[in-house]
């Protein structure tokens, strides 16, 4: 492979990575990059409802006459809410007070385009704004990881950068570890050029070697990971983190859920994959030390209708529901339950919680850091961590 072949490659499956000067600055005093956040992105957009089941509430049988999960399926969190069978895995972190139920997450005036609406959750921007970096991009720009980091973020199974997406940051997008630094290997330094546009490629050319320099995955696992493609990148992902190098965020998708059509078995499916991924992701973050200072939320670009269609699925819907998991997490309920009589005119839910009020938690009291620079403006914290 040459090297216009490589950087090809690593612009795309293998790795690409953005850098800008304030990126390699050192982290400020007061900014905690030890904690690790780890965004698990449910691309389609997961429905909320029959993931946290409000299964007390007749009105929601009323809406899923043949959807809905029967209430002796349900894995009871409370009196009036529960856990899709396919989640039961996640109990022990709900006895544990290491889960927490964020509900009704969502933004005003929502949109029910896949592509507009994940770009408003990367971007952290209004409905009506529309913004390039990432709102992660924006954080490392206004407050760097430490230049000792082989990236600030890694993306896993994905060439989206979301929310790290910009010119403010290091990200590197990779499908498997080995694979990445094999050809980074390839990326050998060049001269100097006078070609502006070149002189960038041959700095992501660089940086991508530079990353792939500091990754070190010899670490081998107690841990068994769960098989296919989630598992194979829950696998990665432990491999990234096990790096005496380190990273601040890593990112990974698991894809399936717009359920339009024959949702039951395919949420079950996924949502099995998820909780085998999360539960090994526990594990061997724990081999590595590390559960006390990981972070994992997962989020998606919008929910599902409360009622079901014709062809045994739901629609694009808005507010929905996310978990905050790990061993700093206080565990419990969030938010408002899905007010199931009061749908907006086209059937929709109300949202109680604006993601960016999650993301202002991460920011401030996950790592320590001002949230306006990232945000635009101050958003209340969701109490979801402990001190």
């Amino acid at each position: 492979m040459d090297r216009r072949t490589f950087l090809q490659a690593s612009l795309s499956a293998a790795g690409a990575l953005c850098a800008s000067s304030a990126a390699f600055a050192a982290a400020p005093a007061s900014a905690n990059y030890r904690n690790l956040l780890v965004l698990i992105e449910l691309q389609g957009g997961n429905d909320g409802l029959n993931t946290v089941v409000p299964y007390a509430d007749p009105t929601y049988y009323a809406l899923r006459p043949k959807l809905a999960i029967a209430r002796d399926e349900v894995v009871q969190l409370s009196d009036r809410a529960g856990l899709h069978p396919s989640l039961a895995s996640l109990l022990p972190f709900w006895r544990n007070r290491e889960l927490a139920v964020l509900q009704g997450v969502g933004y005003p005036a929502p949109h029910l385009s896949h592509f507009r609406s994940i770009e408003i959750w990367d971007t952290a921007s209004s409905s009506e704004t529309y913004l390039t970096d990432g709102w992660l991009t924006r954080a490392f720009a206004a407050s760097p990881a430490p230049r000792a980091f082989a990236a600030d973020g890694i993306v896993i199974g994905s060439n989206d950068l979301g929310p790290l997406a910009g010119s403010g940051t290091r990200a590197v997008a990779l499908s498997n570890t080995d694979t990445f630094l094999r050809q980074a290997r390839l990326a050998a330094p060049a001269g100097e050029t006078g070609n502006k546009a070149y002189r960038h490629i041959l700095k992501v050319e660089a940086d991508i070697a530079q990353a792939a320099m500091k990754l070190d995955t010899r670490h081998v696992f107690a841990t068994e990971f769960p098989q296919g493609a989630f598992g194979n990148a829950v696998k990665t992902a432990c491999q990234v983190i096990a790096s005496p190098a380190g990273v601040a965020t890593v990112r990974l998708s698991l894809r399936g859920f717009d359920t339009h059509g024959g949702q039951a078995p395919t949420q079950a499916r996924l949502l099995g994959e998820l909780a085998r991924g999360i539960v090994a992701l526990k594990d061997a973050l724990t081999e590595l030390e590390r559960w006390n200072d990981t972070l994992i939320l997962t989020y998606a670009e919008f929910g599902r209708r409360p009622r079901e269609n014709l062809s045994a699925g739901t629609d694009h819907g808005t507010a929905n529901t996310h978990f905050a998991l790990g061993g700093k997490v206080k565990g419990g309920l969030y938010g408002e339950a899905p007010m199931l009589d009061r749908l907006s005119g086209d059937g929709n839910l109300a949202h109680a919680m604006d993601f960016r009020e999650v993301y202002a938690t991460v920011l401030e009291r996950w790592w320590g850091i001002a949230s306006q620079p990232a945000l635009e403006k101050r958003y209340a914290a969701v109490p979801f961590l402990s001190a």
